[in-house]
């Protein structure tokens, strides 16, 4: 139950800090001045037409981050529903998909800190180095 609530608790952390105070959720955006707050939904239907496909990465995390807490509920259900292999590599992309779009939103003078990518792959690593390690033991 611990590593459930620990996964499903990196919805409430920001996955990026700008510099300039703005952050990123798993489910939105907020923006400081003036406050602002986008939802995931709002970003992908209405302000995602003609964006560079980069900047796709967030929604694509957060849908491997879901997966990763859904496969970990199941787990919780009955161990013969999860594969933590599978748990742990999906926590592994999904850090990876968000350091790809806090890349892409970084430019000089605004720095992006892919805080979402270092907790997800902190998560994987706590909760599933010894499965994922077993994974590519040759």
């Amino acid at each position: 139950m611990r590593r459930v609530l620990a996964l499903a608790g990196l919805a409430a952390l920001p996955w990026t800090v700008f510099a300039t105070g703005d952050l990123v959720f798993s489910w939105g955006l907020v923006s400081t001045a003036p406050f602002h707050v986008t939802t995931l939904p709002d970003y992908l239907l209405v302000y995602t037409i003609g964006l560079p496909r980069r900047l796709l990465a967030w929604p694509v995390g957060v849908g491997l981050y879901l997966l990763a807490v859904a496969s970990a509920v199941l787990g919780r259900l009955g161990a013969a529903y999860e594969d933590r292999r599978v748990t742990g590599g999906l926590l592994v992309l999904a850090g990876a998909s968000h350091l790809w779009f806090s890349l892409g939103m970084s430019r000089r003078g605004l720095l992006a800190v892919p805080s979402g990518t270092l907790a997800l792959w902190a998560a994987a690593w706590w909760f599933h180095w010894p499965d994922l390690r077993e994974t590519f033991r040759w």
